[in-house]
C-alpha cells in the first residue's frame, strides 16, 4: 500500500510515494516544475545516457523487461529526430522504474527513487543533494512511526496472551491433567481465535513467514487486537 508523501526542497514541493520494500517513488513532474515544466523530463529522456541508465535499472530489477526494445531506443538515442516519454518508455518496454498517475491532486511522472536522484543531478547537483537529505529525513521519520506502532501492538499482543491463559487456566483446564495436556488446551483455544480473526492458526502464519520476526498476532492491527481483548 502506498503512502503520499511531500517533501520541501528548496522552496518547492515534491511528491513522494512510500511503499513496502524501500520501493520508493519520487514525482519527477514535481521535480522539474523548480526549473521549468516537463519539457525537461522529456528532454532529459533523449539522452543517450539516460536511456542506457532507464535499461540497465529496468534490467537488475525487473524480469518482465523488454531488452529488444530497449536496444531499439539506445540506437536511436541522440539522434535529432528521437524522442522518448515516459509513456512511450513504459509501454514499449514494460518498463517498472517509471510509472504515470492520473489526476489533478498527485498526478505526473513518478520515478524510482534510484532514477529520480539520477534526473535530479541532471537538472541540478545542488538540488539533488537538498532533495537525498529531505528523503531521508522523511524515512526516519516514517521509520520512528512504524517502531512506535510495532511497540504498541507487541505489548497489546503481550497484554491479550496474558488475559486468555489466565481465563483458560480458571474456566477450560481441568485438574489433574499433565503439563503436555495443558499446553494442548493453550494451543487450542489461542487458534481458535486465531482463526476466526485472521482465517488461519500460528503454525499456518509460522510456514508462511519463515524468518520473519515475531509471531501471528505482532502483525495484527490495533484493532484486531483490541477484538481480541
Amino acid at each position: 500500500m502506498s503512502k503520499n508523501k511531500k517533501v520541501f526542497v528548496q522552496g518547492s514541493q515534491i511528491g513522494v510515494l512510500l511503499q513496502a520494500g524501500d520501493n520508493d517513488f519520487i514525482s519527477l513532474t514535481d521535480m522539474a516544475k523548480k526549473f521549468g515544466d516537463d519539457v525537461l523530463i522529456y528532454q532529459w529522456m533523449r539522452n543517450r545516457n539516460t536511456v542506457e541508465f532507464l535499461g540497465i535499472w529496468e534490467r537488475i530489477h525487473n524480469v518482465e523487461f523488454k531488452g529488444i526494445e530497449f536496444e531499439t531506443f539506445k540506437k536511436q538515442a541522440g539522434m535529432n529526430s528521437f524522442s522518448l516519454t515516459p509513456k512511450k518508455w513504459i509501454d514499449a518496454t514494460n518498463a517498472t522504474g517509471l510509472i504515470s498517475k492520473s489526476g489533478r491532486y498527485g498526478g505526473g511522472t513518478y520515478a524510482h527513487k534510484d532514477i529520480a536522484f539520477e534526473f535530479g543531478s541532471w537538472l541540478s547537483a545542488e538540488f539533488k543533494l537538498y532533495l537525498i537529505k529531505e528523503f531521508q529525513r522523511l524515512k526516519v521519520e516514517e521509520n520512528k512511526k512504524l517502531s512506535i506502532g510495532w511497540d504498541m501492538k507487541r505489548t497489546l499482543a503481550k497484554i491479550n496472551y496474558k488475559i486468555h491463559t489466565d481465563a483458560i487456566k480458571e474456566y477450560i483446564i481441568p485438574p489433574q491433567i499433565s503439563k503436555k495436556a495443558i499446553n494442548m488446551i493453550y494451543a487450542n483455544e489461542a487458534d481458535v481465535l486465531n482463526m476466526a480473526l485472521f482465517g488461519m492458526i500460528a503454525k499456518e502464519w509460522r510456514d508462511k513467514n519463515k524468518g520473519r520476526e515475531g509471531n501471528l498476532r505482532d502483525y495484527a492491527t490495533v484493532t484486531q487486537l483490541v477484538v481480541l481483548c
